[in-house]
Formats: C-alpha cells, structure tokens, sequence
C-alpha cells in the first residue's frame, strides 16, 4: 500500500499537496465544495502584523498563458487571522501554513512571534512579494534575507519556511538556508506588466504585477531543479502547477512538495484532484513511498 505521506521542514504532511497562498484565502469558500483536510496543507493568503487594504483595483489580469495579480497584501492582520480564521480551520483539520509579509525585519520577527503562539503548523515567510509599491524585494538580498530568517528563527519555535522570489538565485536560499530555514518555498510569482489597449496605459496603478500560471512552470521547475542540487534542507515546489503530472515532474526534479496556486482559479477542485492523481500514479507504479522517485532527475 502506497503511503502518501511527507515530512516536509519539520512538518509532517498526509501528502505534499498544498494550496498556495493567495489562491485559497482561509480555505473557507473552497470547504463548500470538498473536504479541505484532504490537502497536506493550506497556505494562508499574505499576513501583515497590522490590518492592509492592499492596491486599488483592477486587480487581477489575465494573459493568455497565465494570470496577473495586483492584490497588495489586504488582509485582516495577525491577530483577526487568530482570532477569527484559525479556530475554524484547526476545527476542520487543516494543517495551516501562515503566509507573513511585512516592511521591515522588526516587524518579520514580531509577526513570527505572535504566530509562533498560535495553533499554527508553521510559518512561511514571504520575503519575494513583487507588487506592493515602493518597496525591493528582500528576497534578492543575501544578507537581509539571512537576518529575517535568523532573528525570526529566535523567536519562532515552529517549522520556518522562506518564500523566495524567481530571481533570488541559489546565493539567497544558501543564507536562508544557514540562517535557520527550515525548507525553501520557490518561487513567487514573476514581474511582470500588463498595458490596457483601450487607454494606452499601464492596467495597474502600481505597474509591476505578478504573473503566475502555465506560462512560469518550467521556470519555476529549472529553479527548484537547481536549488534541490545545492539545498541541504527541503524545497517545496512552486510555480504554474495545473495537474497531477506538474506536480509529480517537481517532485522528481526533488521537491519534497508543491504548492498549488492559479489553477485553483480556473478549477476549484485542481488541488484536491492533484492529490487524488498523484495517489493514482503511485499505486499504478508500485510506489512505496515519495522517497523512491523524489529527485530521479537529478541523478
């Protein structure tokens, strides 16, 4: 009988499928189509210590290979996530991943620590958002990333994972990596633009979106290819995942996991038929466990 299950940066999983943050908000729109425990785990839409509008709308875009977001982070803020979003999803047995951005390191570290008293199962720090105005991404930053990860990690007793932009490269992961990380989450979604031919200007007031969807999947899994080859700590798969065959090519490329982000929109069930398909094709092949084909590639 085929066992599912993975240990993932200090978590166990029942299976290495998990919603990405921003495509499944709190799990409670899509827990009235199917049982959201099915999943490994839920990743939270982006926390901020404080409550965030996010941008003005439009907000989303699509393309013709993939999707645009402008959200900008709105959120209720840490402590209605916990008070209000938490308790329902620990009820229905969620496994939940807490998504954390925030402006500066001091409030990295003060999220993490107020999290890190919660009934959460672990942190994911996003260190790679690409469309909150006025600010670089900290994530292509070797030593601003290391001293997130590192004070964060003093504070923090739960499994600490580091979401890292596509253009983070293998220097940054290595520094999360020595800093404290747990696992690495790659990748963000890509910079990109979109420009209305109806006005002849950009669609988003801040210009710069990210772009996620098919059209980054074999970015994405170039990247976690050679990160696997370098990382002594797990990395967990990102990036244009739309069916269970996505999803098994990154955990041969050596994801131990993968996260399951804009084919949520395009098909609510995406997430939960990846776990059925990936459970189909091990019992089909007679695999025991992940171990036997996590990172055949890179052999």
């Amino acid at each position: 009988m085929s066992e599912t299950q993975v240990v993932v940066g200090g978590l166990r999983l029942k299976n290495p499928v998990i919603a990405a943050s921003g495509t499944f908000g709190f799990g409670a729109e899509y827990g009235e189509i199917y049982d959201t425990s099915r999943l490994g785990a839920v990743c939270t839409k982006g926390l901020t210590l404080h409550p965030r509008e996010g941008n003005p709308p439009p907000r989303l875009w699509e393309t013709s290979c993939g999707l645009l977001n402008s959200i900008g982070l709105q959120n209720p803020g840490i402590d209605a996530f916990i008070r209000e979003e938490l308790p329902r999803m620990k009820d229905e047995a969620i496994t939940v991943i807490a998504n954390v951005w925030a402006n500066n390191i001091d409030e990295y570290v003060a999220a993490a620590e107020r999290l890190s008293g919660s009934p959460i199962d672990a942190i994911e720090l996003n260190v790679s958002c690409p469309n909150v105005s006025g600010k670089g991404l900290l994530g292509e930053d070797a030593a601003e990333t290391a001293r997130v990860v590192q004070q964060a990690r003093r504070v923090c007793d739960k499994p600490l994972w580091i979401k890292l932009p596509p253009t983070g490269g293998i220097a940054i992961a290595l520094a999360a990596q020595e800093a404290g990380a747990d696992a690495i989450c790659a990748v963000n979604t890509f910079r990109a633009m979109a420009i209305d031919s109806n006005t002849g200007r950009p669609v988003f007031t801040n210009v710069v979106a990210g772009l996620s969807g098919p059209a980054i999947k074999p970015i994405a899994l170039r990247i976690v290819y050679e990160l696997v080859a370098e990382l002594k700590i797990p990395v967990i798969g990102i990036g244009g995942i739309a069916d269970w065959r996505d999803a098994l090519e990154f955990i041969m490329a050596g994801a131990y996991a993968v996260q399951v982000g804009t084919a949520n929109f395009v098909n609510p069930l995406a997430a939960v038929k990846i776990v059925g398909g990936l459970a189909g094709y091990m019992s089909e092949k007679n695999i025991n466990n992940w171990e036997m084909i996590r990172g055949s590639a890179q052999q």
